[in-house]
């Protein structure tokens, strides 16, 4: 049941990094947030939502996302 809340829960804040692209940062400490949760419980974290991660924590961190 954790899996199916995180993962729905990460769904809408993937649609409010796409209305609301000024609140970015936020956004993506809560993304970060969840999917600490996914990852603390043992659970997979979707390949796309990692890369997401990847590619925000590196623009609000100033560095460049690797390419692979």
């Amino acid at each position: 049941m954790a899996f199916e809340r995180l993962t729905a829960e990460l769904s809408l804040l993937m649609q409010e990094v796409e209305k609301a692209p000024e609140n970015k940062h936020e956004l993506y400490l809560e993304i970060h947030e969840k999917l600490q949760e996914l990852r603390g419980l043992g659970l997979p974290v979707p390949t796309d939502l990692e890369a997401l991660e990847q590619r925000l924590e590196a623009e609000f961190s100033g560095r460049v996302p690797s390419a692979g």
